[in-house]
């Protein structure tokens, strides 16, 4: 597979990844607050289901478009890769 293929291949992840709406409002707002954990994320997003918001963040993370930043005791925070961001959103939306 040559570089633009696997370019294109990358693009459909992302935007099918972002083509659901609680994944871009996760990835909207790690876009603007470093890093949250997973209760943040439910709480400002009102996502009811624990298991819901690891199924969109399992998502976002496949893709690349977010990653663990760290763990404190039970809790995972989550930031946005900002290379990828920049590179497959437009700003004026991020």
């Amino acid at each position: 597979m040559n570089a633009t293929e696997q370019n294109l291949k990358d693009a459909v992840k992302i935007y099918k990844a972002l083509g659901e709406p609680t994944r871009l409002g996760i990835v909207l707002l790690l876009s603007r607050h470093a890093n949250l954990s997973c209760t943040e994320i439910g709480e400002r997003l009102n996502v009811a289901s624990g298991s819901t918001l690891s199924h969109h963040l399992k998502q976002l993370a496949d893709c690349g478009l977010i990653e663990l930043s760290h763990k404190e005791g039970t809790y995972h925070y989550y930031r946005v890769r900002r290379e990828v961001l920049e590179r497959f959103v437009p700003p004026d939306l991020a």
